[in-house]
């Protein structure tokens, strides 16, 4: 009796019993995002797989501005500038939320001319910039592409993509994107699939925590949260871990590409009936050599030998699927009519033409 008891707590635990997911992995605090940043530099100290500076004119003009902010003047011997030792790239990073003055980023380098290669390379100073024009961050540093290419007389072999690179912490964060949460008396949060059923679920959640009508439900996307005479930053943090159900909407997507189709678990199905075959007709041919008896004379002759099956695929019955199938009846009822992915994508459509799909059908 007492094992049964301990057994029965257990099951009742939040270790056991949860569902739902987090707040915090379906919604976000309104305000506090990445920031696109980019900039414009040279790689240098490539082996030979840079870009032709006869060809990238804004290749020359960069180097041949970084010498002379250097001192180096090269004005005069422009023309008898060959190396292909250096490329022009972009350099774009995301700046996160509440990243401070000295903290580092990772960046994205890619290749802007002709160059093949940027393995080896040095990404010199870069200046990062933001959507108003201001530098938020500086990178520098040697590049990483992870692509692997080697060239011979007659063949070459490429894996992966040598002309873009990553650097590791590469940046060095110059300037804040300032928000203070202690400051605000209210806040949202944003749900990443935005859905009314879920936006009110989550409202009723953090009221129930704080036993006050603290959150309000202002659209499918929002939530609005009072946070005055509270203790923002632990508030926020007791929220973020409170459990909710999201609900979601009957939906199939189908990407005609790969073949790949996902269906939601809230997808029905009215009564319908299916049928699918293709008629296969195959040719075979099988000639065959006659050799004559040496007596009788004659030649040798080849007789050719034809062979035509035809697969009407007759076995695939007319299925039937009842009203109300759910997904699960779906996909075994198909698989049993032996249905492929292709096939299956056209019969979802028909379905859908037919009114018997319940569910947003979405094609890509």
């Amino acid at each position: 009796m007492v094992r049964a008891l301990l057994l029965l707590l257990l099951l009742a635990s939040p270790a056991f019993g949860q569902t739902g997911v987090r707040i915090k992995d379906i919604a976000d605090v309104e305000g506090v995002r990445d920031n696109q940043l980019v900039g414009y530099g040279l790689v240098v100290g490539l082996n030979g797989t840079g870009d032709r500076l006869r060809s990238a004119v804004f290749t020359r003009q960069s180097l041949i501005g970084m010498l002379e902010r250097l001192g180096v003047n090269t004005r005069d011997q422009e023309r008898q500038l060959e190396t292909r030792n250096v490329a022009a790239v972009m350099v774009t990073a995301n700046l996160p939320g509440f990243a401070r003055t000295g903290s580092r980023i990772d960046i994205a380098v890619s290749a802007l001319g002709d160059a093949t290669n940027l393995t080896g390379g040095t990404l010199v100073v870069t200046p990062l910039l933001g959507a108003d024009g201001e530098v938020y961050a500086v990178a520098q540093g040697a590049v990483a592409t992870g692509a692997i290419a080697a060239r011979g007389a007659a063949t070459s072999v490429t894996r992966g993509v040598p002309t873009a690179a990553r650097i590791a912490n590469g940046a060095i964060v110059e300037r804040e994107v300032p928000y203070a949460y202690a400051s605000r008396a209210q806040i949202r949060l944003s749900l990443r699939n935005p859905d009314l059923t879920t936006a009110r679920r989550v409202a009723a959640a953090i009221n129930s925590f704080a036993r006050s009508r603290a959150a309000v439900a202002t659209d499918p996307r929002s939530v609005s949260i009072t946070l005055t005479g509270r203790d923002a930053i632990g508030f926020i943090a007791e929220i973020e871990q409170l459990r909710v159900q999201p609900d979601q909407i009957a939906r199939v997507v189908i990407e005609e590409a790969s073949g790949t189709i996902v269906m939601g678990a809230n997808v029905r199905i009215s009564t319908v009936a299916i049928a699918q075959g293709n008629l296969t007709v195959r040719v075979t041919e099988t000639p065959q050599v006659v050799q004559p008896n040496a007596l009788a004379g004659g030649q040798t002759a080849v007789v050719p030998r034809t062979d035509v099956e035809v697969d009407d695929q007759s076995d695939r019955r007319l299925g039937i699927l009842p009203s109300g199938t759910t997904l699960q009846n779906l996909v075994e009822g198909l698989n049993r009519l032996g249905v492929g992915p292709r096939d299956m994508i056209s019969i979802l459509q028909t379905i859908k033409a037919a009114g018997a799909l319940q569910a947003e059908l979405e094609v890509r």
